[in-house]
């Protein structure tokens, strides 16, 4: 028998994990919201691996309170990632999720997920069970790239769709002004955040090729006011001018 992967967080990304891992003959345990942590630590303390795959809302809080004997297991797979994040852990792996994951529809690939850290086989594994590609990082620089550019996708997509809906191939081909206007403030925010500066263009480029996997995208999800909240707040605590977010944000109210 190998050994168990936990999940913490039993959403539908995690779903789609579980199945895999399964699939790769690892039994998986939930932890759910309302169990102790330190109490299934005790009864699991050697899993194979530790997907943490709470909401990014959730994620400060789970860790804070990660068993230690989970620590150097974890794998995390939250949008808006920047390593501040998960600094504290020691040989953390981490995967920037490409495929979309829908209560009532199947899994849908957008482009492949890239992933680093010490589980990257087995999750190359465990997803590539269900026929979801994982592109295996080489450094942490790359994966700092690869994070910079989904938050990229989601911020700019998001934040843009609040003023004007649609799709990401629309925002591209009918709102590129726009489009471009965030992408630029979200990328001076990744730079503050992260002490790093950044090739613009090839970011936008590697935006784009996401664009290109699923232009039918739509570009506003449930969560884009509250990121557009969380960017500006960001921001303000680092006296950092973002004019077409705020200029969104006055529009709004």
């Amino acid at each position: 028998m190998k050994k168990p992967v936990v999940l913490v967080g039993i959403g539908e990304m995690g779903g789609v994990f579980a199945r895999g891992f399964l699939r790769l003959g690892h039994p998986v345990y939930p932890v759910t919201r309302d169990q102790d942590m330190e109490k299934a630590a005790q009864e699991i303390p050697e899993p194979e691996a530790v997907l943490i795959a709470v909401g990014e809302k959730d994620l400060p809080d789970v860790l804070q309170h990660l068993p230690d004997s989970w620590k150097d297991k974890a794998i995390l797979l939250q949008n808006e990632l920047l390593p501040a994040d998960f600094s504290h852990l020691p040989d953390v792996t981490v995967i920037s999720v490409w495929f979309e994951k829908k209560p009532g529809m199947d899994f849908k690939v957008i482009i492949p997920s890239p992933c680093f850290g010490p589980k990257s086989e087995l999750i190359r594994d465990a997803l590539g069970k269900l026929d979801i590609p994982v592109k295996i990082l080489a450094s942490e620089d790359e994966l700092l790239f690869e994070l910079v550019v989904k938050n990229l996708y989601i911020l700019t997509t998001n934040i843009a769709g609040l003023k004007t809906g649609g799709t990401v191939g629309e925002l591209w081909s009918e709102h590129h002004h726009i489009a471009r206007q965030i992408a630029d403030d979200v990328i001076d925010l990744q730079e503050s955040l992260t002490g790093k500066t950044f090739d613009r263009e090839a970011l936008i480029q590697a935006m784009l090729h996401a664009f290109e996997g699923d232009p039918e995208h739509k570009c506003m999800g449930r969560s884009a006011p509250a990121r557009l909240e969380r960017a500006l707040n960001h921001a303000g605590e680092r006296d950092l001018e973002l004019p077409s977010l705020m200029q969104l944000a006055a529009e709004m109210h």
